[in-house]
């Protein structure tokens, strides 16, 4: 029974792949290239450049939620019924993400003007 399921979910996979790589024809115009203007043509480019603090910013917060995403499911994790080890644990990550802010915070890494 659990390798029926196994063999139709890896050939539904493979197949969903192969139509998807097959199907879609790949005709570059130029006119799918330009951004559309209501029909007008376009005066400029519309890929503008974007602040690398504000990248630098993204990518610090997506770093850091990931970690505290992590960190929630930390007594599951560890499988141990001593709480003491669960919290010295828990502290010391916390201890790391709290030095890795200030790390930051200390090479001016959030501030949003030069």
């Amino acid at each position: 029974n659990l390798l029926i399921i196994i063999s139709t979910n890896i050939l539904l996979s493979t197949i969903l792949v192969l139509v998807a790589f097959w199907l879609p024809q790949m005709n570059m115009y130029s006119e799918k290239a330009n951004p559309y203007e209501c029909g007008f043509d376009p005066t400029s480019s519309a890929r503008l450049p974007f602040s690398m603090k504000f990248f630098l910013v993204a990518i610090t917060f997506l770093l850091f939620d990931l970690e505290i995403a992590l960190l929630l499911p930390l007594p599951w994790a560890i499988q141990t019924t001593n709480t003491y080890t669960m919290m010295i644990t828990a502290f010391i990550l916390v201890t790391i993400l709290s030095l890795g802010l200030t790390y930051e915070w200390l090479q001016k890494g959030l501030e949003w003007t030069e």
